[in-house]
C-alpha cells in the first residue's frame, strides 16, 4: 500500500538516523510542532527527500454549517478572477545527511491512520532511522514570561534517561489519542524507538508563539546534538514577549491572573485548576483543553 502513497525523491542510508516530526492539527498550538520543524529545515538547508500523497487521508467535505465545513476545506487564493493556488495538505520529508536526520512536516490525517503510519515507518526503514522524535504542544498554566514546561512519553523505558537530564517530566495522561500516540505504541514492533515531547504553552496567547518555538528548538538541538543558529529566533521570541507584556499591562484583570501563574510556576505548582483564568478566557471565546 505504501508504494502507492509514498514518493521517494532522494535516498540515503543513515547511521542510527533520527526522524523529527511536526504535524499541524491537534498538538500544534502556537504553531510549535510545525513551526519548530520548519525552523530546523530552513536552518539545516535540508532538501526534500520524500512525500506522502494526501489522497484518502483527509476529509474535505464535512456536513454541517459553512463555519464548520470551512475548517476541513483546502485553502484557495483567487486574485482578480485568477485562481492562483489551491493548497492541498502536504506531508513532506526533508533530509540532512550530515546531521543524520530526517525531518517530516505534515498534517495529522483524519482517516487511515494505519496506512499513514505505514508510510512514515517505511521511510524509517529505507533511510536507516532508529529513533523518532515528535514535538507538540498543549495549552496550559504556563505564563508567557517563563519557559514552557515539557512532558514526555516514550515507546521504551530506556529512553527516559535521554530527556530527564533536561528537566523533562514523564507524562501521565488518559483520554483521546492522536496518531502520534498510535505510532508510539506501534514503534517497538517496527524496530524503532519513539519519543513524544509536549510543550505546555500559555493558554491565553493565540497564534504563532516564537518564544516557545525558540525554547523548543533549543531543547531539541541539545537532545539531537545538532549545532543550529538560535540567536535570531531567541531575539524574535524576546521581542514577542516584551510586546505581549505591554499589552497585558493594559488589562489589569488579566495581569493579575498571570501574576498568579508566575507565582505557581516559580513554586513548581503543576497540578492546579485554571479557575478564574479559564473562565476569563472562555468568556472571550478562547477554549482551554
Amino acid at each position: 500500500m505504501t508504494s502507492d502513497k509514498l514518493r521517494i525523491y532522494r535516498r540515503a542510508k543513515l547511521d542510527e538516523g533520527r526522524l523529527l516530526i511536526g504535524l499541524s492539527g491537534w498538538m500544534d498550538g502556537g504553531n510549535i510542532s510545525t513551526g519548530t520543524v520548519k525552523f530546523f529545515v530552513e536552518q539545516l538547508d535540508a532538501p526534500k527527500s520524500a512525500q506522502i500523497k494526501p489522497e484518502g487521508f483527509y476529509i474535505y467535505s464535512f456536513p454541517g454549517s459553512m463555519e464548520i465545513t470551512a475548517m476541513f476545506r483546502p485553502h484557495t487564493r483567487i486574485r482578480d478572477g485568477i485562481v492562483e493556488s489551491c493548497d492541498m495538505p502536504r506531508n513532506t520529508f526533508f533530509l540532512s545527511e550530515e546531521n543524520n536526520l530526517v525531518l517530516f512536516a505534515g498534517k495529522e490525517p483524519n482517516l487511515k491512520w494505519e496506512e499513514y503510519a505505514d508510510c512514515i515507518f517505511s521511510v524509517c526503514h529505507r533511510f536507516g532511522v532508529k529513533t523518532i522524535y515528535f514535538i507538540g504542544s498543549v495549552a496550559g498554566l504556563v505564563p508567557h514570561t517563563r519557559q514552557p514546561r515539557f512532558t514526555c512519553s516514550v515507546s521504551d523505558g530506556d529512553m527516559k534517561k535521554t530527556v530527564r537530564r533536561y528537566g523533562v517530566r514523564m507524562s501521565n495522561y488518559e483520554g483521546p489519542a492522536s496518531i502520534v500516540t498510535h505510532m508510539t505504541a506501534r514503534a517497538r514492533d517496527e524496530g524503532v524507538g519513539m519519543m513524544t515531547l509536549v510543550a505546555e504553552i500559555p493558554a491565553y496567547v493565540q497564534g504563532q508563539n516564537p518564544g516557545c518555538i525558540s525554547a523548543v528548538s533549543r531543547l531539541l538541538a541539545n537532545i539531537l546534538g545538532i549545532h543550529i543558529e538560535l540567536e535570531k529566533l531567541k531575539s524574535i521570541g524576546e521581542e514577542f514577549e516584551r510586546k505581549l507584556s505591554e499589552i497585558i499591562e493594559m488589562q489589569p484583570e488579566l495581569a493579575s491572573h498571570i501574576g498568579k501563574l508566575e507565582e505557581d510556576y516559580d513554586n513548581e505548582v503543576f497540578d492546579t485548576e485554571m479557575g478564574d483564568l479559564k473562565e476569563w478566557l472562555e468568556q472571550r471565546g478562547i477554549r482551554v483543553d
